[in-house]
């Protein structure tokens, strides 16, 4: 037996859960040189289903880790997704549309990618090993405090959690008391950090019950390599292609299909996988899907949707993820907004953590992410309404129309894609200056573009040059520095910004203004006059930080960033946030303005 002796640790910020939300906020965090620990109460990783599907907003975020091609490398794509209804001559299902699976037009990856949780962990787990993080597991909280006496000092330890070690040896401890200064509930819809703050799920269940099946199909079905939705008057399925050959089912069941009577809950033992099968070939008729050689994996779920009642304690514990929102799987958004969340935590943890904001900052987490979660419940109920809605027949006019489920899977595409997100306006996002750059919308994430380096005419994807680092990046859009009286303005811009009391050298440690600031020129002058030494060096502090806006050599790509953003020509400069969303616009003889925004909740440098 494990002996009592009870080991004592200190830490940054301790992650409870190593599922998608977990996994991304401890990278984030080990990414940004926090002291970071997380641990799970699973043995292992998830090895088969779980959550699968990967929007084009959340593949720009990985990529901006340096992770989306490993994802795209092993993951599926869905470009396409076709509707099926039914014939009303022959009683069974008929091909209505095709259309492109993501409609939003602003997105750099224009399709879902499907690959299941235990995979998308495993890039997180080996991303994490290369920084000297591993999960501890299996490992279980038993018990948290928040101590009121330090709560409010940035560099003290209020959080005191108490962990039970499954794989203790003999003669070793089992216990282990962690000090954190903050924590991190990313433990799933049961949450046990949730349930020891009694924060309340405020919401819903429906009366909706859906089985999953992850098989390798046999099937005559023509589109089984596409996103399907079927509605059939014998209820609706849809049909997620998966990496390899692997195919999911999402399977509509009657209202008491797999529920306990007496306790109202699902219980999987009432049907299995080949009783979800024998509902999908019903739906999917005059199709045939003959009995696969194994299934990889199934489960049954009744829809439910709520979203937590506070998303944080006392500016010290914080949960994520399906702790503090839930809702259906079909439009992709459980483990997508789930490494959103944290993706947006977690910077913010690093510049409180580092001493550079206020405590303050942290709130903007609950603001910004909580009112998103409130208005993808919103969305998911229309969503999940019209998708186990029956479907409009002669003899049930009151159905839901092909019409009109096109027309929401239109609407709802900047939820469907994750590019529609737009956060409120606080401290970290101000729209005082938006007519200055009127198509970069503040407060939503900065779309793709092509520039091209000034120095060797090289294109470069613009998200490109703004990884998620935990700096903010400065885009200063220069005008067209081949005119004097532009490179004028530029000095005299150049001056004010990097003045003793502006925010550069205000708000940066060490005076090293680039630890916390990246800075990017982008000219509007033309190839053949244009030179990257025409701005003052504060702007192009190396030769690769300046770019212009012309096409590439072959004119295939690039051009038109001024246009498509509705920068004013005679320039303006863009405050970017290090999750990658705008936070403010200015132009040049507002600095002092830009000052104010980051005394608003970033700490002078000593």
């Amino acid at each position: 037996m494990p002996i009592s002796t009870v080991k004592e640790s200190e830490v940054d910020v301790l992650v409870i859960g190593a599922g998608p939300a977990g996994l991304m906020a401890c990278n984030a965090l080990a990414n940004a040189g926090v002291d970071v620990r997380i641990v799970d109460k699973r043995p292992s990783k998830v090895m088969a289903g779980q959550a699968d599907g990967i929007q084009p907003r959340t593949i720009e975020v990985l990529q901006s880790y340096g992770l989306a091609q490993r994802l795209l490398r092993e993951a599926n794509q869905m470009h396409v997704a076709a509707f099926y209804n039914p014939n009303p001559e022959t009683g069974g299902i008929e091909l209505t549309d095709r259309t492109a699976d993501i409609s939003e037009n602003d997105t750099r990856y224009p399709f879902e990618a499907t690959l299941h949780q235990g995979a998308i962990e495993s890039i997180f787990l080996d991303s994490m090993r290369e920084l000297g993080v591993e999960v501890s597991r299996p490992t279980v909280p038993v018990s948290i405090q928040i101590s009121d006496d330090e709560k409010h000092l940035t560099n003290s330890y209020p959080v005191r959690v108490v962990l039970r070690h499954g794989d203790a040896l003999e003669g070793q401890t089992d216990t282990e008391i962690v000090h954190a200064k903050f924590v991190i509930g990313a433990d799933g819809a049961h949450s046990w950090v949730r349930k020891a703050f009694d924060i309340e799920m405020e919401g819903e269940q429906t009366d909706y019950v859906w089985g999953v099946v992850d098989m390798i199909p046999d099937t005559d079905f023509p589109d089984i390599r596409n996103r399907c939705a079927i509605h059939s008057n014998n209820g609706s399925c849809m049909i997620i292609p998966r990496e390899g050959d692997k195919v999911r089912l999402y399977i509509q069941l009657g209202s008491k299909d797999g529920v306990d009577l007496a306790s109202g809950r699902i219980a999987k033992q009432l049907i299995g996988p080949s009783q979800l099968l024998d509902v999908a070939r019903r739906s999917m008729f005059p199709y045939v899907i003959n009995e696969p050689k194994s299934i990889d994996w199934w489960t049954i779920y009744q829809i439910g949707q709520r979203v937590a009642s506070r998303f944080s304690v006392k500016d010290r514990v914080f949960i994520a993820g399906d702790a503090c929102h839930t809702h259906s799987p079909k439009a992709g958004q459980g483990m997508n907004a789930s490494m959103n969340d944290t993706h947006n935590l977690a910077w913010k943890l690093a510049h409180v953590i580092r001493g550079w904001a206020d405590l303050s900052l942290l709130r903007t987490y609950e603001l910004e992410r909580r009112t998103y979660a409130q208005n993808l419940i919103n969305f998911d109920k229309q969503f999940a309404r019209l998708f186990s809605g029956k479907p409009r027949t002669y003899n049930n006019r009151d159905g839901v129309s092909h019409e009109d489920f096109i027309k929401a899977f239109k609407t709802f595409g900047g939820f469907t894609s994750g590019v529609g997100i737009c956060y409120a306006e606080s401290q970290i996002i101000n729209a005082t200056h938006q007519s200055y750059a009127k198509n970069l919308i503040v407060g939503k994430r900065l779309p793709p573009q092509i520039l091209v380096r000034a120095a060797d005419f090289r294109p470069f994807e613009l998200q490109d040059l703004l990884p998620s680092d935990a700096r903010f990046k400065v885009l200063l859009f220069a005008g067209d520095t081949s005119q004097p009286s532009q490179r004028m303005r530029l000095a005299m811009l150049a001056a004010e910004m990097g003045a003793v009391n502006g925010f550069l050298k205000t708000y940066t440690p060490g005076g090293n203004i680039f630890a916390a600031f990246d800075i990017i020129a982008i000219s509007s002058a033309k190839r053949t006059v244009v030179r990257h030494t025409d701005v003052p060096e504060l702007f192009g502090s190396h030769w690769s930080k300046v770019f212009i806006d012309v096409e590439d050599m072959k004119k295939t790509q690039g051009g038109d960033t001024y246009a498509n953003f509705g920068i004013n020509p005679m320039g303006v400069v863009v405050v970017v946030r290090p999750d990658g969303y705008v936070g403010m616009v200015a132009p040049f003889d507002k600095v002092r303005d830009i000052n104010q925004y980051f005394a608003a909740f970033t700490r002078p440098s000593p």
